[in-house]
């Protein structure tokens, strides 16, 4: 019945979009969603009684998916919708009717949808609340995956004040994934990377089997669960993080960069690595996780100097390198550790209301945040808990280790 339903939902917007393309290039008509499900009703499925067989609302998703795409193209969000196949991802919408035909068993383990009942499954976690819409997918690994939008009618809490003593700044990169500015240390997993060796095998085997025979399929699948078990570590050490930098931490005000991530996965030296460490999945995740916990959520300026300035003195060292891990302080003699520093800086410039950045600043389009530009007070001095750990700039004591 799954596959059945991938099916109809595909056959319904390749023919939606087909018949509004055909519409627009003969009369310049533009026809409506609303009229557009009507059609289906009255006249697709008399030509087509077979999609009876499957939901009804399925149907009605995949007319709105088709409307959703152009709108995102006119938007300028999304290319131009093209046409489904069954080669490509496998996936449908639904929603109970009248608040019936989902079901959830969590002691037994089943959930049921409309025209498939009692589905065995695995839960992430329980959940309350009046569920409003159901989305099943096919994964290329073999597996469904069945995701339900619940509301609960939950208030985020308020956010907590802004407080020196309870602010943390975060440096991310590719050589430390994370540096706190308390001194934490966390080391890139490069999951990815450790199983490149045995992607690389299995794609040369790949390539000697004919396409579509027995063992290709053999392959390909095995090659889906590989891809699919490097996803979910990482994934899973993300959210172990930021659950621990979100809920269990004392830090009350997060202060994060504005990394441009999509800039930096142009270069064909570092594309490969940004993509294994998944900083903007950091990022986002982090995010939402501050809200949920009632913590403050700062983004610094872009074209803030965060590793070239001295947390010392303010004194910024413009022959910094990206080679040079450390560096003295011509200024003042202070020795730093760059990821340090650089977290340092990112903490205080989130405090800062307003901060100067360098007069060699060039000229780029605005972001969401306020500029440095538009702040003036100094740097507030490092925290008494910080100086303790950081007297000389380096990450002194042991590796911090998951939590």
């Amino acid at each position: 019945m799954l596959a059945k339903t991938f099916g109809c939902c595909r056959f319904v917007y390749n023919w939606a979009r087909e018949l509004k393309e055909k519409a627009y290039k003969e009369g310049g008509e533009n026809i409506s969603e609303f009229e557009m499900k009507k059609r289906v009703v009255h006249e697709l499925r008399e030509t087509a009684p077979w999609l009876k067989e499957v939901s009804s609302t399925s149907i009605e998703y995949a007319i709105a998916d088709i409307y959703r795409a152009y709108n995102n193209f006119f938007a300028k969000r999304a290319k131009y919708p093209k046409y489904r196949n069954k080669r490509q991802r496998q996936h449908y919408h639904d929603r109970p009717t009248q608040g019936r035909g989902v079901r959830v068993d969590f002691e037994r383990g089943f959930i049921s949808i409309p025209k498939i009942k009692e589905i065995p499954c695995v839960f992430h976690r329980r959940f309350n609340g009046i569920i409003k819409q159901v989305g099943v997918e096919l994964l290329p690994s073999g597996k469904y995956h069945i995701s339900v939008l619940v509301e609960d009618n939950a208030q985020l809490p308020e956010k907590a004040p802004i407080r020196p003593e309870n602010t943390l700044g975060i440096d991310t990169g590719l050589t430390h994934f994370a540096v706190l500015s308390d001194g934490q240390v966390y080391e890139p997993t490069h999951f990815a990377k450790k199983e490149q060796r045995k992607l690389k095998l299995l794609n040369r085997r790949l390539e000697k089997k004919e396409k579509g025979s027995r063992q290709f399929c053999i392959l390909k699948r095995r090659i889906a669960k590989l891809h699919e078990n490097v996803a979910n570590r990482r994934q899973d050490y993300i959210h172990k993080l930021t659950h621990y930098i979100a809920c269990e931490n004392q830090a009350t005000t997060i202060c994060v960069e504005n990394l441009n991530i999509k800039g930096l996965r142009r270069s064909k030296f570092l594309s490969y690595s940004i993509d294994d460490a998944a900083i903007g999945e950091f990022y986002r995740q982090l995010k939402y996780k501050c809200d949920w916990a009632g913590k403050n959520y700062i983004k610094i300026d872009r074209f803030a100097p965060s590793s070239k300035r001295c947390y010392h003195c303010g004194y910024i060292f413009k022959g910094l390198s990206l080679k040079d891990r450390e560096w003295t302080c011509p200024e003042c003699g202070t020795h730093h550790d760059r990821d340090l520093n650089a977290a340092i800086n990112i903490k205080h410039f989130g405090l800062s209301v307003k901060e100067a950045l360098p007069s060699e600043r060039r000229k780029v389009t605005p972001v969401e945040q306020p500029l440095m530009d538009e702040r003036s007070s100094e740097p507030k001095k490092l925290c008494c808990d910080f100086a303790s750990a950081n007297e000389t700039g380096k990450v002194k004591g042991k590796r911090a280790q998951m939590p």
